[in-house]
């Protein structure tokens, strides 16, 4: 089957997927969230679970294979309130950001399990071969996810398939750690300037993904701009490559998202004073 083919039958299947129902157009205040439900189509590239890396490179899936098993042994053994689940992006809390990982979250039960990368697929075979499941008993109060980067994606498509890789992941979480709330991180600005492809493809991306957010099991934050000149390009004392943060870069993004994290862990009702009057 030719790329065209494949094309065309992924662009029928995204189109379908994301055509509101009848019902969804005549009542326009009552919207489900497509999280809510357990089901997907699996027959697009950004849903079709697999191991990583693909055949030919050498040692790789031993190592990747790995890394998944330290990971769903990590969860199993530790008390997890905050899990970041991503790509290299979030994986480098372990490298560049490893201090500040230390400094910001090494007291608040929080887990690190993402893969340099990985795409949506890869990340939801994880989640399917038991990833999340030493959560099950004692979900997390908190599951950051922030992935994509990685998807290729069909151009005619405009990020509509690596939405709805993220969609899937979404939906994996939420029935697996229920009470757990998730926050959604659009993809990090990529590339040197507002005109790089990758970072237009991204763009596109995030824009359908914030449809999935409700505020109360699915958040947002959307901290991008702290990586930014204000011509649109990228600060190379913050992201050198125009992908990757540096330790000053996790820095950045750590400080950005911090009162949103005391919010969702429920750190700024538990450090609240009691009011005098509250006393007999």
């Amino acid at each position: 089957m030719n790329h065209r083919i494949i094309s065309s039958l992924c662009l029928a299947t995204v189109s379908f997927l994301f055509q509101p129902t009848a019902e969804a157009q005549s009542t326009p205040i009552a919207k489900t969230l497509p999280w809510k439900s357990p089901a997907y189509a699996k027959t697009i590239p950004a849903t079709m679970a697999t191991s990583r890396p693909e055949a030919g490179v050498e040692q790789g899936w031993p190592l990747w294979m790995k890394h998944h098993q330290n990971r769903s042994q990590w969860v199993a053994e530790k008390k997890v309130d905050l899990l970041m689940v991503g790509d290299s992006i979030v994986f480098g809390w372990a490298r560049e950001g490893n201090s500040v990982w230390k400094e910001f979250y090494e007291k608040r039960n929080a887990v690190n399990i993402g893969s340099s990368g990985d795409e949506t697929k890869h990340m939801l075979w994880h989640f399917q071969n038991g990833g999340l499941a030493g959560m099950k008993e004692n979900n997390p109060k908190v599951v950051l996810l922030m992935i994509g980067t990685n998807n290729v994606g069909i151009p005619e498509l405009r990020g509509y398939d690596t939405a709805y890789g993220i969609l899937a992941l979404l939906k994996e979480i939420h029935q697996q750690l229920p009470k757990s709330q998730i926050l959604l991180m659009p993809i990090f600005p990529r590339g040197k300037n507002a005109q790089d492809p990758r970072r237009m493809f991204n763009e596109e991306i995030n824009k359908i993904i914030r449809s999935y957010v409700d505020s109360q099991t699915v958040f947002w934050l959307d901290i991008g701009n702290v990586f930014l000149n204000e011509d649109g390009s990228t600060k190379k004392e913050l992201m050198p490559d125009g992908l990757h943060p540096n330790e000053a870069g996790y820095r950045v993004w750590a400080k950005a998202m911090e009162p949103k994290i005391k919010e969702m862990l429920g750190e700024f009702l538990s450090h609240r004073k009691p009011l005098p009057w509250k006393s007999a």
